[in-house]
């Protein structure tokens, strides 16, 4: 590599790492403060603290509650939840160390593949750097990075030929977080490919351990997990296309990737395909967030390890991680909003609020509630989705409202759950105040 090209890589390289060196400290610390970074965190707290309470873990058929997510994260959560007495608190720290082991899992599967210290630690920084930049869910209460943790456990066993117990961890995985299945469906097509009796091996372990775990899962809570985890939600094509705009970062690793010639390349661009694929089908849903495509950033990231250790021109590794440091520059006030002392004090104020008002409360921020002692009433947005696709009837909820049952009521969106619901608000509610959090409201005064 010519030097100035040294130097120019040198430069991008130390650039993204003391960018996510200071990111991640940023998000290590705020671990302990009460202010909702996300509406996913109240949501799994919720249903993690039904375990802690006696409650059902998944609510019955009618319920305003819904969790269509599988068990095991929360089981994790509740038992961290007794060293750090707050389960939000739990799931943030389960989520950091689960981005660390990730991390770890990225390096280790890199040295698999024969890349050297420097290759490996790019790899990881790229994918640190991808998360700390483009997302929020590094040190966020939500299972994604769990089961991403155990998939790479997965891949690095199925690596050192432990062809079975990497099918098992595989099973398990997608019974933490339901949507990680690029990385077993990649890992199995390029088994088959080049081994087929080892192919059919990964699968006949990987499908017999999802089918026990679905019949344990039966046996446990009397009923099946396959239907509640599809909860009806819009698709639309707008949000495909506004997931694929936010793709800015795999552009140049998925363009090297094709022309790749190490080694690995077939793992790589099935990987990468598949994840891609997948991520963008995902992300035609209501609500789904950038978590969709953290496959297709490990592909990303093994695919720039790879180029560092066995490409031709190293430097193209340097352009694949520039456009990073560059995002964050521009994009600097978006990315920490979250972090801001104005906006821990407006949350504190919130819960004060909020503990102020007798009665129960209906909160798409559920942390919010949670951390004013309120009850989880409404899954604000999964039963929205229910009402806005016909699946639920709007009618009893609209009863509760008109019945000023809640005694505040605090939405990022009036209309969130549909022109009935929002009707009902309107119409029985009055603003007190809004903020960052959100629409703030009490019950109005009835008419004499």
């Amino acid at each position: 590599m010519p030097v100035m090209g040294k130097r120019m890589s040198w430069v991008v390289w130390s650039l993204l790492a003391l960018a996510a060196l200071g990111l991640l400290l940023r998000n290590v610390l705020a671990i302990p403060v009460l202010a909702p970074l996300d509406p996913n965190e109240g949501w799994n707290a919720a249903h993690a603290l039904s375990l802690t309470t006696r409650g059902a873990l998944y609510p019955p058929p009618g319920s305003l509650m819904v969790n269509n997510y599988p068990p095991l994260s929360f089981y994790v959560v509740t038992a961290l939840t007794r060293l750090t007495g707050d389960t939000v608190i739990a799931g943030r720290l389960l989520s950091l160390l689960s981005f660390l082991l990730v991390c770890a899992a990225i390096a280790l599967i890199c040295r698999q593949m024969a890349c050297g210290t420097r290759a490996r630690l790019y790899a990881m920084l790229f994918f640190a750097a991808v998360l700390l930049i483009g997302s929020d869910y590094v040190a966020m209460d939500d299972p994604q990075l769990l089961g991403h943790a155990l998939q790479l456990g997965g891949l690095l066993l199925l690596l050192r030929k432990r062809i079975f117990l990497a099918g098992t961890v595989f099973a398990i995985s997608l019974f933490v977080k339901h949507n990680l299945v690029a990385l077993p469906l990649a890992a199995s097509i390029w088994l088959l490919w080049r081994d087929r009796r080892a192919g059919l091996q990964l699968l006949l372990c990987g499908g017999a351990s999802a089918a026990l775990g679905l019949l344990l899962f039966h046996h446990a809570y009397g009923t099946a997990l396959l239907p509640l985890l599809s909860s009806p939600r819009l698709v639309s094509w707008a949000n495909v296309r506004h997931a694929a705009s936010q793709l800015w970062w795999a552009v140049l690793p998925l363009g090297f990737l094709a022309a790749a010639n190490h080694p690995w390349k077939d793992f790589c661009r099935i990987y990468a395909v598949g994840s891609l694929a997948i991520g963008l089908v995902f992300s035609a849903g209501d609500g789904v967030d950038t978590n969709a495509f953290f496959d297709l950033a490990l592909a990303c990231c093994l695919a720039v390890g790879l180029d560092v250790e066995h490409g031709r021109n190293p430097a193209f590794a340097s352009l694949c991680a520039a456009p990073l440091p560059l995002f964050l520059a521009l994009h600097f006030h978006d990315n920490n909003f979250f972090f801001t002392h104005d906006f821990r004090a407006q949350s504190a104020r919130d819960i004060i609020f909020l503990k102020s008002r007798s009665g129960p409360a209906l909160c798409d921020q559920l942390s919010l509630c949670l951390w004013a002692g309120k009850g989880a009433q409404v899954d604000v947005f999964n039963a929205g989705e229910q009402i806005k696709t016909g699946a639920r009837d709007p009618s009893a909820l609209a009863s509760m409202i008109a019945a000023r049952h809640f005694a505040v009521v605090q939405l990022q969106e009036l209309d969130a759950m549909g022109p009935v619901i929002h009707t009902a608000i309107t119409e029985n509610y009055r603003l007190h105040h809004g903020d960052d959090n959100g629409n703030f409201l009490v019950p109005a005064r009835r008419a004499p």
